[in-house]
């Protein structure tokens, strides 16, 4: 089984308001090219050499902040140690504005054959409360670059549930969305995290509180609109068009070893999580001082995440392979907590499968508590 990589670049040119991830707002190149050096060591250091991998995934932060020659360096570490099959997906985030037609040309010289940007909304109001920086127009720019260089696998993220956003204010970024034909779209409902500035702002009232009624209707119209234009949903959050799944993020959902490098980064080789320090400068320097970022480590509970992980996906549960490689019947040992759920309408069971339904997506922790 190929693994996959991911590499964590955590600079930004401002920090949107609802971000919880590991990022640092870009200040000089400088600071970049320590970092880029690091995580080069990092990747030389990992062990054994000769893994097979067969996809690569750039994620931040903004790893289009960083220069074509900086990429290539990165890209050398990783195929110097790993393995890496002809034909891998090679992602990279892309934040709008954030790339010219020469970057964009280099970058897919260099092997990114998939693109995935946060255009978050076409709203210019909603990004600028969102402090995103870029407009809609950015957006728009930066897919005609995509395209004009040969980019032919691009993703979309799209955030639903927005202060102040309505209804229609959704239905005409999907309508957009659809317009444009990007080949995946990941669709997201607003979380508002603890210690990001769109908590306070909802904690003091400058902002108003998710809806979770209207964004549940956001959710039936993304579904309804994305199924009449031929995108395929494979998992709670991902869309694509027929054959253009992320193969890459498929890979944390079948449960296959994961292996990811920089900053915050969250590795599984198949028995165990471990973790990188979350803070840029430390991580650095112990990078620097000892190969290493490694702050935690855990051995996985294996039963419970395959279970939870695969309700994630429109495929669900294999219910005779889960009893064949763990000795459980699930309908058994969960039989009260699933009849109580699938009363409330949020799973199903068929076809020796148990998945969860369209209202099961919207509330799917309810579900995922029975195995956790």
């Amino acid at each position: 089984m190929s693994a996959g990589l991911y590499l964590h670049i955590p600079f930004c040119r401002s920090r949107c308001s609802y971000c919880d991830f590991a990022t640092d707002v870009y200040k000089d190149g400088d600071t970049v090219e320590r970092y880029v050096r690091a995580i080069c060591r990092e990747i030389e250091a990992f062990g054994p050499a000769g893994v097979g991998a067969d996809t690569i995934y750039f994620g931040g932060g903004t790893p289009s902040l960083l220069t074509p020659k900086q990429v290539e360096r990165i890209l050398g570490s990783v195929q110097e140690k790993f393995a890496i099959d002809a034909g891998a997906e090679i992602t990279m985030e892309m934040n709008p504005a954030t790339v010219s037609a020469e970057s964009v040309a280099a970058y897919r010289s260099l092997g990114v054959n998939r693109a995935s940007f946060g255009v978050q909304t076409f709203n210019d109001t909603e990004l600028k409360r969102l402090a995103r920086g870029h407009d809609a127009n950015d957006a728009r720019n930066t897919f005609r670059l995509l395209r004009e260089n040969g980019f032919d696998n691009v993703s979309f993220d799209l955030i639903a549930g927005l202060p102040r956003q309505t209804l229609s204010d959704w239905e005409a970024n999907i309508d957009e969305a659809i317009g444009m034909r990007p080949e995946h779209l990941s669709l997201y409902l607003l979380e508002i995290h603890e210690g990001t500035p769109l908590a306070e702002q909802v904690r003091t009232g400058r902002q108003p509180k998710p809806d979770e009624e209207l964004a549940a209707q956001m959710y039936e119209v993304l579904l309804d609109r994305l199924r009449n234009a031929g995108y395929v949903q494979y998992e709670i959050s991902n869309f694509s068009l027929p054959g253009f799944w992320s193969r890459h993020n498929s890979k944390y959902w079948q449960m296959q070893p994961v292996y990811a490098f920089g900053v915050s980064a969250h590795s599984f080789d198949g028995a165990e999580r471990y973790t990188n320090d979350r803070d840029t400068a430390s991580y650095v320097k112990k990078v620097e001082q000892e190969t290493t970022a490694e702050v935690f480590r855990e051995t996985t509970d294996l039963a419970s995440e395959t279970a939870f992980l695969a309700l994630r996906t429109t495929d669900g549960l294999d219910l005779a392979k889960y009893f064949e490689r763990f000795g459980v019947d699930v309908t058994t040992k969960f039989e009260d907590e699933i009849c109580r759920v699938r009363d409330a309408g949020l799973v199903e069971i068929g076809g020796g499968r148990l998945r969860l339904t369209p209202k099961g997506m919207l509330y799917s922790n309810e579900v995922f508590r029975i195995f956790v």
